[in-house]
């Protein structure tokens, strides 16, 4: 049975909570850009402050229909570029819009010939984006929003502007698992690091030297010695290379009597990733958000001394999408918990004083506070996962949730779902199996390849400490996921099938091998470390493959899937709720017409809430 979803909004849709994420703070404080989801298509807001209150806002509207998952002011505060998915397909736009109030008319930057274009920031007046063609090439460009004149930095597959800035650029290259940054100058393209096969270096700031104050050389430099007449070029960048967690290094490129390049590390932790960095344009101030087991911890560098600042106190347990004025003056973030909204927050960040938070309506049901669970893979890997619990005083109906990535992370972040399922008396526990982020390298690369047997079997790991630990009735157990996480549900379906009563997966793959035939070649080239390759690890995708184990599966299964997604395509969906069915078992498959490889629109996301809390209490509650 396919059901298609768009047009009736399920009881107890509360359109007044508002989301806001990803702002973009202007040079000079006085503004802020920012996504807005609050129904429909999430859009984009710029909003006028006084210090750190809104005085008044207004939409930024583009004339196609998508969500804006991107928005950044230009360095000068006079342009917005936008990063848009029309229809919410996995292919993107940019568009750029002015400031000014009496001109409003939106621009589409590209030609024809773009497949795909992701909007990486503003270089001066010029905007820095990466046109992928429908090949997988990728042409990192700079471009005139007034005259559309293009000047194309770099030409390859698989590159990915990240930076540019006055004749030098950034650029990441290479498969998930294994990136590392070029620096683009005078035709050259230097790699920032020394080879490190497996460490992912992956976001990079560059320096302006002009505004750069002098510091003490207070850090040891990795390379060569730098005679002070030369020359250099200095970027941030956050990278594994060489250690097992994330850190903040600073590599420069020294220039005259030839060229060399070096780095040392700013800002390490010895158990814990960082998340992400953002650097005022005067090089004062360095944001960074540290990854504590799931958890966000904010700490400022002072650049010009290097003084690393104690924590700032977060309002939320997560936070991401850092932005901060031009001086460093002020920093804005998203922040949000398992009761709290994905929100917009203001905060100065060297006294730590917090702007106000805007108000939203409570959650519809009541939230449980999250519990961080560790236990041990049968093989002795450590494990951890995050256990909402039901009301129930002894075992009961539970649902894992896997997801996605699969280098994602599960963390107490805010959930439509999780708290709609804990109220209908099903607990959930989102684990995170080996190959999630945020645990360091080794547990990254821990379920590539072969690998991912383990990576499969971990989720028997956790139904049966669930069982051990009273949550869990054996009989009462579903799965679900999205993307990654669709398709571990649907191998711990088929490889564990004894174990689940009932499975909803969500745009994931039934199939590596047509995965890898039908997905954007861009996609498909990035995961071949992940997966395997489709020609060399044919047999491996096979067995990897629940399709391949379909006979296996006898759980009820829920599949769901947005009509214009091209990273897993509907086709993964569909083939395996035939196979199902054809042999005699119970599956249906729920597309929303109007969706990609997310869910974004309010009024779907609701509709999925209410067909998964339906299907679980059904079948396994």
């Amino acid at each position: 049975m396919t059901t298609f979803v768009g047009l009736p909004e399920p009881a107890g849709l509360t359109k007044r909570v508002r989301f806001t994420s990803h702002a973009s703070l202007s040079p000079d404080a006085t503004a802020f850009a920012c996504i807005v989801d609050e129904g429909g298509y999430p859009r984009a807001e710029q909003r006028f402050l006084s210090g750190r209150t809104t005085t008044h806002a207004r939409w930024v509207e583009l004339p196609v229909s998508g969500p804006i998952t991107k928005v950044i002011h230009s360095a000068d505060g006079r342009w917005l570029a936008c990063q848009m998915a029309p229809d919410g397909a996995t292919r993107t736009q940019v568009w750029v819009v002015t400031t000014d109030p009496d001109d409003r008319a939106a621009r589409r930057l590209g030609t024809a010939e773009d497949c795909s274009m992701e909007l990486a920031g503003w270089d001066g007046t010029r905007v820095a984006v990466t046109a992928i063609d429908a090949d997988g090439v990728a042409e990192a460009r700079l471009v005139d929003p007034h005259t559309q004149a293009v000047q194309v930095l770099d030409r390859r597959r698989g590159g990915h502007l990240v930076d540019s800035w006055d004749g030098t650029a950034l650029l990441r290259v290479g498969p998930r698992g294994d990136r590392e940054l070029l620096m683009l100058r005078g035709g050259a393209a230097l790699p920032l690091l020394p080879r490190d096969p497996g460490s992912t270096t992956d976001v990079g700031i560059l320096l302006d030297e002009r505004h750069s104050p002098g510091r003490p050389e207070k850090y040891r430099w990795n390379g060569p010695d730098q005679p002070p007449a030369r020359r250099r070029v200095r970027a941030l960048v956050r990278s594994d290379h060489g250690c097992e967690h994330a850190r903040l290094l600073e590599v420069a490129l020294w220039e005259g009597g030839g060229e060399a390049i070096s780095w040392r590390v700013l800002a390490e932790r010895a158990d814990c990733d960082l998340d992400e960095f953002v650097v005022s344009d005067d090089s004062s101030t360095v944001a960074l958000l540290w990854n504590v087991g799931g958890v966000s911890e904010l700490q400022v560098l002072d650049l010009a001394d290097g003084h690393l600042h104690p924590p700032v106190d977060l309002p939320g347990l997560v936070a991401a999408d850092l932005s901060v004025s031009a001086g460093g003056s002020m920093l804005a973030v998203t922040v949000q918990g398992p009761s709290m909204p994905p929100s917009v927050a203001l905060v100065e960040p060297r006294t730590g004083e917090w702007g106000p938070l805007e108000p939203v309506d409570p959650a519809p049901v009541p939230v449980h506070s999250p519990v961080l669970c560790e236990l041990t893979a049968a093989d002795g890997t450590p494990l951890s996962g995050w256990l909402y619990r039901s009301a129930h005083s002894g075992p009961g109906p539970v649902l894992l949730y896997f997801h996605g990535g699969p280098e994602a992370q599960e963390r107490p972040t805010y959930s439509e779902l999780y708290p709609a399922l804990v109220d209908a008396g099903v607990s959930v526990f989102a684990p995170n199996v080996r190959g999630s982020g945020g645990f360091g390298r080794t547990f990254v690369h821990a379920d590539e390849g072969d690998k991912r047997f383990a990576g499969i079997d971990d989720v028997a790991d956790c139904v049966a400490h669930l069982v051990a630990e009273g949550v869990a009735d054996p009989a009462r157990v579903a799965c679900a996921g999205r993307s990654y996480g669709g398709y571990l549900t649907l191998a711990s379906l088929t490889f564990h099938s004894e174990l689940f009563a009932a499975g909803v997966a969500i745009c994931g793959m039934s199939s590596l091998a047509s995965f890898y035939e039908n997905t954007e070649p861009w996609i498909a080239e990035a995961a071949y470390p992940k997966y395997g390759h489709p020609v060399r690890d044919r047999q491996l995708l096979e067995e990897l493959s629940p399709i391949s184990h379909i006979a296996k599966l006898t759980a009820p299964l829920l599949v769901v899937h947005g009509a214009h997604d091209t990273n897993v395509p509907v086709s993964e969906s569909e083939q395996v709720v035939a196979a199902v069915q054809r042999q005699g078992g119970r599956a249906e498959l729920l597309l929303f017409p109007d969706e990609g490889h997310e869910i974004v629109t309010r009024v779907n996301r609701a509709a999925l809430v209410d067909a998964v809390v339906r299907w679980v209490t059904q079948h396994a509650g």
